[in-house]
């Protein structure tokens, strides 16, 4: 017979019962934009205080900060938005998260079971909408089932290949009561290599001459960090970090050699094309990092290549690999570190020469004007600890942060493989209020800043105080930087007429500066970070600095002498 006296001792709404598990799944923080649709659960969390929750401006944004939090942390982030605009405007958030490998939950209101299919006011069927940039999503239609749909969220999020989750909470879902049980806290699932796998790596190593391993993807802790770079270290090996992963190596460590990125070091790309063999753990070497999958033959590459990764769908998908090893990063961190270190001196002097090269690659060089990028960057890694945390947005100003920036261990460091604009105020603002005592800069530029600036807003709100560099050119420079290139002096649709951002981010109630030339940046700079609120030092650049390499003057007369329209 069932204990009916414990049964309605615990007799909670459906919104107690979610609040009861974000709580028991260790999540104490969330970012929202309040909604009619999910009233319970906001109700609910009226009654645990140990719990925060910062309410955004715009679900885009709300979203952003969760992405950043899971990304940083490597909890779950946890965004709730109401249904219809509010979970459209949140979508780019899950598009992150599911390129970047990034844990995270999105809660969307729905509308009431009674009206389902009916094109209620705001309806969409989530399921259908949202399947391809999720892992997993799902409706919560009884009350009773609410703990079981969470854990297996919690579980899901972390679990492999970390990704993103969305649940829809019909309203009156949250309004009925169930005495049904608690989950217990979810345990993420992770495979572990086979002690063959592990000696097959070894085996391949031993046979090759110049070795390469790239690291990246999601999954990683600290621990799993550390352990990979003492593999390498222990081996001579040169590592190197696919595209937008700079914090998985310690760039002080003399085996780390640069990253794969939009505008990668040249010679760190001829390191990977002379390399006889690619040990590569975690990355899924996407578009970006393999230079739009030019840098191997495909399905089968000429050069001896390992592929290790959390998933197991993922290994082979583009590039087949000559052994594929479907494992997390800790336990192949872990396994690999064990194994007896090999004694290759040809490998020392690959590891060396790859680390000069990466030396002298984020050694900037003087430039020509009144403002040096390059010596600003330097000024910004003399103010930086080891722990403060950089996040960056999309577009071509984001060179002279993943050149020059210098990174020593996990989540330090935030910024969307997806490409998604917008997202390093909210990921900076995000980061800021979860790590109150930490150095939080923002890298973005005039036309990302314009679309999410408003989570400053959020930040003053809350106490958050990032420091926001905005690298402002009047256009959206990555668009100039193709048309220069494929249809040279003939700019469309790229001019910006921006406001004034040191009178903005002062409105907000912030911290303004404004600099045109190098000698201003350095004390602009250590004013935002002293004055302890959330700031702007606006960057006035000349659109013609188009990268840390070149000019759109020299993209242009180079395309007009190849022949382009």
């Amino acid at each position: 017979m069932p204990d009916t006296a414990k049964a309605a001792s615990n007799m909670r709404h459906g919104g107690q019962i979610l609040a009861d598990q974000l709580r028991i799944h260790g999540c104490d923080t969330a970012f929202c934009v309040a909604g009619e649709s999910y009233l319970e659960l906001l109700d609910a969390l009226y009654d645990h205080d140990d719990f925060n929750l910062f309410t955004c401006r715009n679900e885009t944004g709300a979203a952003n900060a969760a992405e950043a939090y899971g990304k940083l942390t490597g909890k779950p982030g946890v965004v709730m938005v109401t249904r219809g605009p509010g979970a459209c405007h949140g979508v780019i958030g899950l598009h992150t998260a599911h390129q970047d490998s990034t844990p995270l939950i999105m809660l969307i209101g729905q509308v009431a079971r009674d009206q389902f299919d009916r094109e209620a006011f705001q309806e969409i069927d989530y399921r259908r909408m949202l399947g391809q940039v999720t892992k997993w999503t799902a409706q919560i239609e009884t009350a009773d089932r609410i703990p079981e749909y969470l854990a297996r969220a919690f579980q899901t999020a972390t679990s492999g290949r970390p990704g993103p989750v969305a649940l829809a909470l019909p309203e009156d879902m949250l309004r009925e009561f169930s005495s049904t049980p608690d989950a217990v806290p979810f345990s993420t699932v992770r495979a572990a290599p086979s002690p063959a796998g592990v000696d097959g790596v070894m085996d391949m190593l031993g046979k090759a001459k110049r070795p390469l391993m790239i690291v990246g993807g999601g999954g990683w802790t600290q621990a799993a960090a550390d352990d990979i770079e003492a593999f390498a270290k222990a081996n001579d090996l040169p590592v190197a970090c696919s595209f937008r992963r700079l914090d998985i190596m310690d760039h002080m460590g003399q085996n780390f050699v640069g990253d794969l990125s939009t505008a990668p070091a040249p010679k760190l790309l001829q390191l990977v094309k002379d390399a006889d063999l690619l040990l590569v753990v975690g990355a899924r070497l996407g578009e970006i990092t393999t230079q739009g999958y030019e840098m191997l033959e495909s399905p089968k590459p000429s050069k001896q290549f390992i592929h290790v990764h959390a998933l197991a769908e993922e290994i082979g998908r583009v590039y087949q690999p000559d052994l594929g090893i479907q494992s997390g990063m800790a336990e192949f961190a872990a396994a690999a570190k064990a194994k007896a270190p090999l004694k290759n001196p040809a490998w020392a002097a690959l590891r060396k020469q790859a680390r000069a090269d990466f030396e002298e690659w984020v050694n900037p060089a003087p430039a020509d004007g009144p403002l040096d990028l390059g010596k600003c960057m330097l000024a910004i890694r003399e103010r930086m600890q080891p722990d403060s945390i950089v996040t960056v947005d999309a577009g071509n100003f984001s060179g002279w942060a993943m050149r020059y920036m210098q990174f020593q261990q996990l989540g330090t460091f935030a910024a969307p493989t997806s490409g998604a604009m917008g997202y390093a105020v909210p990921a900076a603002v995000g980061a800021s209020l979860a790590y109150p005592e930490k150095l939080v800069i923002g890298f973005v530029g005039d036309g990302g800043f314009m679309m999410t600036s408003q989570e400053l807003a959020t930040a003053k709100q809350y106490g958050g105080k990032p420091v926001i560099l905005v690298f402002d050119n009047g256009m959206y420079g990555t668009i100039r930087a193709h048309q220069a290139k494929r249809h040279p002096g003939r700019p469309m649709a790229i001019d910006l007429q921006n406001p004034d951002f040191e009178a903005l981010i002062k409105a907000f109630g912030g911290h303004g500066e404004t600099v045109r030339t190098t000698e201003e940046f350095g004390p602009a700079l250590d004013r935002a970070i002293a004055s302890g609120l959330p700031s702007v030092v606006c960057i006035k650049m000349d659109p013609n600095i188009i990268s840390t390499t070149t000019t759109l003057e020299k993209m242009e007369a180079a395309a007009v002498a190849a022949g382009a329209k």
